[in-house]
C-alpha cells in the first residue's frame, strides 16, 4: 500500500503486512520521519524533533500547576 508524504507528496510504499501502528517510516525523497498511526486506512503523521508535528500545544508543567 501506499501514501504520499505530507512534505513532499512522494509516494512511501508501506507494507501493512510488516509494519504496525506506532512504527515509523521515512520518506525517501526528503528524510522525513513518519509514524504510522493507522494501518486500515492506511495513514501516516509527521513527526519532527519534539514529537507530533500537531496544531494541539503541549501543556507544561507550569500551566498544570494553575
Amino acid at each position: 500500500m501506499a501514501v504520499v508524504c505530507p512534505e513532499c507528496d512522494n509516494p512511501i510504499v508501506v507494507d501493512v503486512d510488516e509494519e504496525e501502528e506506532g512504527e515509523t517510516v521515512q520518506c525517501d525523497e526528503c528524510g522525513m520521519d513518519l509514524e504510522i498511526v493507522s494501518v486500515d486506512p492506511l495513514e501516516v503523521a509527521a513527526i519532527d524533533v519534539a514529537g507530533y508535528d500537531d496544531e494541539d500545544p503541549m501543556r507544561t508543567e507550569d500551566e498544570e500547576d494553575e
